[in-house]
């Protein structure tokens, strides 16, 4: 069975938005402070890279194993990153990186749209 028109888009715009996502990690502030050490801006780093991993494998699940649970487990991540956004805007107000993660927010908006329409619907297994 070939994959409907809907997830292929969800697939290619979720990664896109991973893609973005890595980008924005690796343009992020660096810099050593007497509040964040060299070390926990290495962990921080890890851990982002981490999940960026995690979600390339949700993706992969619902896309091609036709699983339902990690769309739902990338819809809450979005949630979750639109918070994280809001309150980072709020503190530092607009950056390269936030303005990478707010067009990374869009497309990943998109493409769970397109996992939750049209042809996709029945794709999925609950």
């Amino acid at each position: 069975m070939s994959v409907p028109r809907n997830v292929q888009r969800f697939e290619a715009l979720l990664y896109a938005s991973l893609m973005l996502d890595s980008l924005s990690v690796a343009v992020q502030d660096r810099t050593p402070t007497v509040e964040t050490t060299e070390q926990m801006i290495m962990t921080t780093t890890l851990l982002a890279g981490g999940m960026i991993l995690l979600m390339v494998y949700f993706v992969r699940l619902a896309a091609r194993w036709r699983k339902n649970w990690p769309r739902w487990v990338l819809a809450a991540a979005l949630v979750l990153s639109v918070i994280s956004l809001a309150q980072i805007l709020g503190e530092r107000g607009l950056e390269l990186d936030s303005a990478i993660e707010i067009v990374s927010c869009v497309l990943t908006a998109f493409g769970l749209y397109f996992s939750f329409t049209g042809d996709a619907k029945g794709w999925f297994n609950a």
